[in-house]
């Protein structure tokens, strides 16, 4: 699959994975500062943003996704930051691939299994009527009605635009998404662990990571990873504190 990229900037190659429902374009601010240090590549995983749509979805297909467009752009030496399900790619990817990669940075998200806690998000993208929208203000109130915060709509309806014809789409696959959303919230494995510099950063306000609970499991797969908190930040830490988040990336990058 080819995926959709924006790439920026020289040096040594950084890629970055969007979340679930997200695009390249949350990480544009964030890429155009790393891209003054390295050569950035701003990814939208299958079924999202701009790259292709199917029915097909797993961490195994976008870590071979992955894998063919880090070969297909000859990148070697590449670092990976990936955030949410952006991060178990990237973890994926690394554990199965570790000869492509020189560093990895997982941002709010652990190798665990997560139960269903994405139940308002799909009944919000579903209560949209598509066919009889008229602009994105009717869009954001008929959300409201199943989602309140509205940080969380303002970034779920970055997923909407306009067709040709001036009717509104939706540019992440849903369905695919929905009828797979339980392979999504899966363990990441692996017999083998990775072994090269590895950092996870979390949100103190986020419940993602909970290092007492989940730091056998992360240092059983990565051994040598630290995890750093960024404070007065939640899932999206990289949206709510984007300079401590560029700086610890940075501090780690360049290490």
């Amino acid at each position: 699959m080819e995926l959709n990229y924006k790439q920026q900037g020289q040096g040594q190659p950084l890629l970055i994975l969007h979340g679930l429902f997200g695009t390249l374009d949350n990480w544009q601010t964030l890429g155009r500062q790393f891209a003054e240090t390295f050569n950035v590549y701003l990814l939208d995983l299958r079924n999202h943003g701009r790259s292709p749509h199917s029915q097909e979805f797993s961490y195994q297909l976008m870590t071979d996704d992955l894998l063919e467009f880090i070969e297909q752009h000859q990148l070697q030496d590449a670092m990976i930051i990936g955030h949410s399900m952006g991060g178990k790619v990237a973890m994926n990817f690394a554990l199965q691939h570790p000869d492509k990669l020189a560093k990895l940075l997982v941002a709010d998200i652990a190798p665990k299994a997560y139960p269903p806690h994405h139940d308002e998000i799909i009944a919000g993208f579903r209560s949209i009527d598509l066919n009889s929208l008229q602009s994105r203000q009717e869009a954001d109130a008929q959300l409201a009605q199943k989602v309140d915060d509205v940080g969380t709509r303002l970034f779920l309806l970055k997923n909407l635009y306009r067709t040709d014809d001036n009717s509104f789409a939706w540019r992440l696959n849903l369905e695919a998404i929905e009828q797979n959303l339980d392979k999504i919230l899966g363990n990441i494995e692996s017999d083998t662990p990775f072994t090269k510099p590895t950092l996870f950063l979390r949100g103190g306000n986020s419940r993602y990571i909970k290092p007492a609970q989940d730091l056998a499991q992360i240092q059983s797969l990565f051994p040598g990873a630290a995890i750093e908190t960024i404070e007065n930040a939640g899932h999206w830490l990289h949206a709510e504190q984007p300079q401590e988040f560029y700086q610890r990336t940075m501090a780690f990058l360049q290490a």
